[in-house]
């Protein structure tokens, strides 16, 4: 492995965010370093799936394949049965245990049901490929701001990088040497999960049940197990054992349920808490890094995944000096929001699990609500992650199209436009029919591929597939056009 000491950005952190982050800013060139303190991706249960936000962004970068082809049939079993006489719903997901959700028309991807260990295996040789240097089994231990750039210790070793990016996780050094604030709530329950052999017959039924202890979960997968428990936060930080796990599914399910061997576990809470920015001068924080919250729906691992497409080619503009001088900062007020919509979301989940009589009765009334097609559609849109649109229109009044703002739509006058997508840059679609949109953006074609589709809507789409801004046919107003490419891309190279 070819080992420089100086790079464009340092990323702290080699899980699945940093890696994705990493290859994110490589696209367009840059040099990038990951450093991580494990000698190899880690093997310990995590979330079991990537979802439809982040399975369309995979989509986006050609990943998609590198996984099983969505199989709803794995969420139906586990969601027969919740409610009597009632078709299994539609595999979105569930909230605090509840699957009647039924989806969104906003919804227009199926998770990806893969764990994160195959996850992170798939985003490593995608790192490694795109030329990003992964350097494992050192761990950073300082870092310090200089004129220019960043000087960042690690295994005894200095790099200088001119951006520092924490992906280091929930306890992150980066973060708390960078100086950034963390407040939210603290934990209030134990969780714990695994994957174990339990001995035959088998006491425990597939699927969420709440019990008068807590929570107890046993699928998709024949050896996964979860606990809830509301009893105060973890006692402490040792290595999580079989007897252990044993003895919570135990007191939760009120069975003797006999564990014969621990494949891999780990334990949990509902800390809750965000950083009050994600970026301080030259230093800025992604993932766990920025957010902690109880793992209830696998939010935590999209957002990441949204963290890095978002920031990525913000970074890597910026590194190339084609950035607006305030494009980084739309990285906290894009992103901050939508992880605060997701942290309120799990301590709802948290307050819906309780074991105590009232909120047995809050959740048969909110059990009901969700029989509606709205209130269910909501709590769809919620739990994916489509329900909060980027700030975008309100920095362009003249933006009135349904899809501005949002995540792109495959379906548009461009076949597999996703492929298309898998370039660096920019993409606007110049659906005028003297083509006089793609005319106005020739000062931005080595920033913006630019595609004809007479007939159709135009759009100007970013790096991360979310539409910056649009128009119907015929609509199109140069000057919108004009000044959302400054807005976004820089200035004009025409002269």
């Amino acid at each position: 492995m070819q080992l420089n000491k100086s790079y464009d950005v340092i990323v702290a952190g080699g899980g699945p965010v940093g890696l994705f982050l990493a290859a994110e800013v490589r696209r367009y060139g840059r040099s990038v370093l990951v450093i991580d303190r494990l000698t190899e991706p880690s093997a310990q249960i995590k979330a079991g799936s990537v979802g439809p936000r982040s399975a369309e962004l995979f989509d986006q970068r050609g990943l998609a394949d590198a996984f099983p082809p969505p199989d709803p049939a794995m969420f139906r079993a586990v969601a027969a049965g919740t409610s009597p006489g009632a078709p299994p719903p539609r595999p979105v997901g569930h909230f605090a245990g509840v699957w009647l959700l039924r989806g969104a028309p906003e919804i227009r991807t199926l998770p990806l049901f893969a764990p994160q260990q195959q996850v992170e295996t798939v985003l490593n040789g995608y790192a490694l490929e795109a030329g990003v240097t992964v350097l494992r089994g050192h761990e950073v231990t300082g870092f310090g701001e200089t004129p220019t750039g960043v000087e960042v210790t690690a295994g005894g070793t200095v790099f200088t990088g001119r951006y520092l990016v924490g992906c280091d996780g929930g306890r992150s050094l980066v973060r708390k040497l960078g100086g950034f604030g963390f407040p939210g709530t603290p934990a209030t329950i134990t969780g714990r999960q695994a994957l174990v052999e339990i001995a035959e017959p088998n006491p425990l039924t597939r699927g969420w049940h709440r019990t008068d202890r807590g929570m107890i979960v046993f699928g998709p997968g024949p050896h996964r197990v979860l606990t809830v428990e509301f009893d105060g936060p973890p006692a402490d930080r040792t290595p999580i054992t079989a007897e252990e796990i044993e003895a919570s599914l135990r007191r939760v399910s009120g069975t003797e349920v006999t564990v014969t061997a621990l494949i891999t576990g780990t334990r949990w809470s509902d800390n809750t808490r965000q950083a009050d920015t994600y970026r301080r001068g030259r230093i800025l924080l992604a993932g766990d890094a920025a957010h902690v919250h109880p793992p209830f729906g696998g939010q935590g691992l999209n957002l990441g995944f949204q963290d890095a497409a978002n920031l990525g080619w913000k970074l890597a503009a910026t590194l190339a000096g084609d950035a607006p001088a305030d494009l980084l900062d739309t990285y906290t007020t894009e992103r901050h929001p939508v992880a605060a919509a997701a942290l309120d979301n799990t301590r709802a989940q948290v307050a819906l699990m309780r074991p105590d009589p009232q909120t047995g009765a809050l959740r048969e009334l909110f059990t009901q609500l969700l029989g509606y097609d709205e209130p269910n559609a909501h709590v769809s849109r919620l739990m994916t992650g489509v329900d909060r649109p980027y700030p975008i229109a309100g920095d362009h009044p003249e933006t009135g199209h349904p899809v501005a703002d949002r995540k792109l739509p495959e379906a548009t006058g461009v076949a597999r436009l996703y492929e298309v997508l898998r370039a660096p840059g920019g993409l606007l679609l110049d659906g005028t029919a003297d083509g006089s949109l793609a005319a106005l953006a020739d000062g931005w074609t080595d920033r913006v591929t630019v595609l004809a589709t007479p007939g159709d809507d135009s759009l100007l789409i970013r790096p991360d597939g979310i539409v910056a801004w649009g128009a119907s046919t015929g609509d199109a107003d140069p000057e919108a056009v004009r000044e959302s490419l400054c807005h976004w891309f820089g200035s004009s190279r025409r002269s």
